[in-house]
Order: structure tokens, then C-alpha cells, then sequence
């Protein structure tokens, strides 16, 4: 029988070297309105599901799609003016 010590013991000995480095930190950070935006449509498609549909909710996930579109230009503009 194997104990789950010794295996633990395993899992974190490379815990440091599983740390995000700084540009992953700062990838995620100019990811994260795209994120929000994301969370939020999700959150209002979910929302919308356990009820008939109406003008107003139609706009309401419109709106939420639009901003994640939004946040995906911006965030695609920002890359492509950094590699250049």
C-alpha cells in the first residue's frame, strides 16, 4: 500500500519552478478585461436560460457579446503594437 505522503511529498518539490514568471503575470493582467467581458456574457447567457426570452434580454446578451468582442480587438490591437 502506497501512502499519499510520499507522494505529496513528490507534487511539491517543484512547486518553484511552477510559478507563473513575470510576463505571464503580465499576460494574464492584459488578458483579464477580456476575461470579465467573457464571465459576464457567460453569466448572462446563463441567466437567460430558465426563462422565455424577451426584447430586452436579447438586447441585454447582445450587449454582453459586444463588449467581449470589444475587449478582444482592444486586446488584439495592444499585441500587434507591442511586436511592431
Amino acid at each position: 500500500m502506497e501512502h499519499i505522503v510520499t507522494l505529496a511529498a513528490a507534487v511539491t518539490a517543484f512547486a518553484p519552478w511552477l510559478e507563473p514568471t513575470d510576463a505571464e503575470l503580465a499576460a494574464i493582467e492584459a488578458e483579464a478585461p477580456l476575461i470579465a467581458a467573457e464571465v459576464e456574457e457567460l453569466d448572462t447567457v446563463i441567466a437567460l436560460m430558465d426563462r422565455p426570452v424577451n426584447e430586452l434580454d436579447t438586447r441585454r446578451a447582445r450587449r454582453a457579446h459586444a463588449r467581449v468582442l470589444a475587449a478582444r480587438a482592444a486586446l488584439a490591437n495592444t499585441e500587434t503594437g507591442e511586436a511592431a
